[in-house]
């Protein structure tokens, strides 16, 4: 080589072209499942809180919380639950969620979360698809009773022994669990399932925990379909305890803080970036709440000096505009997480002035990828936070691509982000047509959501390729909704639309078509149809009956202009 011939670095000289970035990240992935991940840390931090429940008014160490999932986790076995089986559970934020959560994970049975704001249809629908063998909940919250619901798609319960149930339509259903003291007709009660455990070893527990691998199995969250019926998204150990870790560390989450949830921990925001990220670094998780009430979680950020703060937007603006916001003192708050929609910036801007959280990140996903694929960091430029979803997370890869020919786009192009890496879902549970559709050959996760890649990396979300809709912070699939509302006898067609909506992000609008003879109820009535049937947040907003759609010329709905005619007739233009 000639003297002055310059050797040169290429990553010096390279410049990105196409929209492709990998998250590489100075710390490795974890190599463990969730149950040994919650013994290492207790056993480091014994003596720190793990779990604070102020509606419960229960408080529990690291070593506390070991000794009672231990138990618990003796208690399924005593039912026959093992490795691989399905234990569902249908309740509000509480202690005992939290417990089943890693008492499951400590035998290998599978978590199947079930949302509270289900009804009869869609509870029947899980229970069946799930093939769960025992199921917990509690009794009721506000209207909704879910010992009623559940006697009425499978009255076989009342008439069984508990931990013998026999019902034809949900053959692998054997025991209900009931969080609570009332006796119920074919349920073990709370106290009843906690005196099973002394009754195995240690020895058989540790026998079946010591057979778990990294990749097995341990949760499956059903999300609403675009063909309208949920899908059960399998999740693995190696997916949600490694989402969860790389989170907390970006979040800047140790031993010493506190994190406030008030979002569902039936959902993975809960269940993993709240919860499991916790545990993960022996950080004290403090659930405010069964549900989110807005004054509920101001006080438990004050009362308990709460680091950290979980949140979709709705729930940052509520808090933000509570007649009350002053009189609680926030400024311990430093870091959290805000996800599930877009942020408006002026409320992104109050969130780091008035709540104190400089740090907080926005993160974007799915369920599919454990759930998160991008994020914002506190050291980015507040007009990159505030005006995208940071650049791809650690140990994950992002694309974009044309969704036509599945091609790399340059960058600056929008097309459909994909991902790839250790969060990606095992797969849709005893649904392999629909997994290939979402998951390709070379093993990259389509989202269906429609960015942009800048020169930078950072990702910006420009729209939807899939019918969804987002209100509030959740996913709804009007396909879906479609499906349930034609069951309803006086609706001859129906097409649900979303409509831009300033405090929920969006609405539902459901275009409804009539029978013949039908006098047009109300759209109080028609929501009164769908009550106790589908989810309340599923129950469109505003209906519409019309006589005809408008569609293309090969006959395909054309929903934008359903939704613009809908916007019109209903007076929401400004």
């Amino acid at each position: 080589m000639s003297e002055n011939c310059e050797s040169t670095d290429p990553r010096n000289i390279y410049t990105p072209i196409i929209s492709y970035e990998h998250g590489a990240y100075h710390v490795p992935l974890l190599g463990e499942s969730v149950q040994h991940c919650l013994f290492r840390v207790a056993d480091r931090f014994p003596d720190r809180e793990a779990l604070i429940s102020i509606h419960q008014d229960r408080r529990f160490t690291y070593r506390e919380i070991k000794k009672i999932v231990d138990n618990a986790a003796k208690a399924f076995l005593a039912l026959g639950i093992g490795r691989g089986d399905r234990v569902a559970i249908w309740s509000t934020n509480n202690y005992e969620w939290w417990v089943t959560q890693f008492a499951t994970a400590r035998i290998g049975a599978i978590l199947v979360t079930i949302n509270p704001a289900y009804r009869t249809h869609e509870l029947e629908y899980v229970l069946k698809k799930s093939n769960a063998k025992a199921l917990l909940l509690i009794e009721s919250f506000k209207t909704s009773n879910y010992v009623d619901m559940l006697y009425k798609v499978c009255h076989e319960i009342k008439e069984s022994v508990p931990g013998h149930i026999d019902s034809w339509r949900f053959p692998h259903l054997k025991s209900v669990i009931f969080i609570g003291t009332k006796q119920h007709p074919g349920m073990f009660t709370r106290r009843e399932f906690a005196e099973m455990g002394p009754t195995m070893s240690d020895t058989e527990l540790e026998r079946v925990a010591h057979g778990l691998e990294i990749d097995d199995a341990i949760n499956i969250q059903y999300t609403s379909g675009t063909t309208g019926y949920p899908k059960g998204v399998v999740l693995t150990n190696h997916n949600i305890i490694n989402n969860a870790y790389l989170t907390a560390l970006e979040m800047g989450l140790t031993h010493e803080d506190k994190l406030c949830m008030p979002v569902p921990l039936y959902h993975c925001f809960g269940m993993v970036l709240s919860s499991l990220s916790c545990v993960t670094v022996g950080a004290a998780l403090v659930i405010p709440g069964p549900v989110f009430d807005v004054e509920e979680t101001l006080r438990a950020v004050h009362q308990e000096r709460c680091t950290a703060l979980h949140g979709v937007p709705t729930m940052f603006i509520a808090e933000l505009e509570h007649p009350n916001f002053e009189k609680y003192d926030l400024t311990s708050l430093r870091t959290g997480i805000m996800a599930g929609a877009p942020c408006p910036i002026d409320v992104m801007k109050k969130v780091h002035n008035r709540m104190n959280m400089k740090e907080i990140l926005i993160g974007y996903g799915q369920t599919e990828c454990s759930p998160i694929a991008t994020l914002t960091r506190p050291d980015d430029p507040l007009e990159k936070r505030i005006s995208t979803v940071g650049k791809v997370a650690p140990h994950v890869e992002l694309k974009v691509v044309d969704p036509e020919t599945g091609w790399t786009l340059p960058r600056g192009a929008k097309g459909e982000i994909c991902f790839r890496g250790y969060n990606v879902m095992r797969g849709y549970d005893n649904m392999p047509e629909a997994t290939e559709e979402a998951v390709d050959e070379d093993d990259w996760l389509h989202s269906g959501d429609l960015g942009v890649m800048e020169q930078d990396g950072f990702v910006k979300i420009t729209g939807r390729l899939k019918e969804m809709v987002i209100r509030g912070g959740e996913n709804l699939f009007p396909k879906e909704i479609e499906e349930f509302l034609r069951t309803l006898d006086l609706i001859y067609d129906v097409y649900v639309v979303g409509i831009p909506d300033e405090r929920m992000g969006e609405e539902l609008l459901a275009c409804v078509k009539l029978r013949k003879g039908v006098e047009a109820p109300k759209a109080e009535e028609f929501r009164a149809m769908c009550r106790g049937n589908i989810a309340h947040f599923k129950i469109p907003r505003y209906w519409l009956v019309v006589d005809e759609y408008p569609m293309t010329v090969t006959g395909k709905i054309q929903k934008f202009k359903l939704a613009e005619w809908g916007i019109r007739e209903l007076g929401l233009v400004k």
